[in-house]
């Protein structure tokens, strides 16, 4: 027989064999899918962030479809239209979703502070906070270079004189950005506060101002005027607890470095406003 007609003929007898093999063991070995599962993973974003207490969207799905004694409000980014969909698949009650927003625990610009040398470094705030904990001053701060802005998935954070910052809009309350800080100043706070601490310096009131002009100094004035006693210094830094936070601005009033600010946080996207436009999951937001 012909060499070449041989090898044609093994091959396909080793290919036909295979197939078969292949088609018997994925009727035996076939995995059970779960509908529940799958309908309630169609309905979840696909940030897979973390946000809700899982490994990512599908692992909150198995939870749902489970029957595990879990929310159906722990979507973060997905918001309440999420919720209600899903809870429409388990045939439960929707339950309301607490927004979030991130919130950079810094304003120290290069109009308040400055670099204590020249990294040429790896550019990454990880690889520059080894190095003698950066390249600022204030080794509590802002690192700068973008790492929470490059794992952003909405391109929510953008860099301006040296330091990060949220653009409210955009921003789905993920979280991924504050996994990511390597000095932890981004936190993630309900969209409905107005008022923030912006510094993360745990030195003493002396230190602090010689490293930034706009950092905390503990000097508890802030604590004294807020009515709610919802401040207070720990370790050198003010901190506020929201839970008791009446969003009154009394302790911005008499901040004396200007590091505790007010602001509506609240992003247009995350708003129950019926005359606010939501953009689709993933559709960037429409040009002005």
């Amino acid at each position: 027989m012909n060499p070449i007609i041989f090898a044609v003929i093994a091959v396909a007898v080793i290919g036909l064999i295979c197939s078969v093999v292949l088609a018997i063991a994925s009727k035996v070995m076939a995995v059970p899918v779960n509908e529940t599962e799958q309908k309630v993973r169609e309905c979840l974003p696909g940030a897979n962030c973390g946000a809700c207490g899982y490994a990512g969207c599908d692992g909150y799905a198995a939870a749902l479809a489970s029957g595990e004694e879990t929310k159906t409000n722990k979507c973060i980014p997905g918001s309440d239209g999420v919720a209600k969909l899903v809870a429409g698949v388990l045939g439960v009650e929707a339950e309301d979703v607490i927004e979030q927003v991130a919130l950079v625990h810094c304003l120290g610009t290069c109009d308040v502070t400055k670099d204590k040398m020249n990294y040429q470094g790896i550019e990454s705030c990880k690889a520059a906070k080894l190095f003698y904990g950066g390249r600022g001053s204030c080794t509590y701060g802002c690192l700068g270079i973008g790492d929470c802005m490059n794992v952003c998935p909405q391109n929510a954070i953008y860099m301006d004189k040296g330091i990060a910052h949220v653009d409210n809009e955009l921003c789905i309350g993920c979280g991924l950005c504050a996994k990511t800080c390597p000095n932890g100043i981004i936190t993630l706070v309900p969209d409905v506060i107005r008022t923030m601490v912006t510094c993360n310096n745990h030195d003493k009131g002396a230190v602090t101002r010689k490293v930034c002009s706009h950092g905390c100094i503990g000097c508890m004035k802030c604590v004294k005027n807020c009515p709610a006693e919802a401040i207070s210094v720990v370790s050198n830094l003010a901190v506020i607890d929201y839970t008791k936070c009446q969003n009154c601005g009394k302790c911005a009033e008499v901040c004396v470095t200007g590091c505790i600010m007010e602001a509506d946080f609240k992003g247009i996207w995350n708003t129950n406003d019926p005359d606010v436009e939501k953009p689709e999951w993933g559709e960037e937001k429409a040009e002005d």
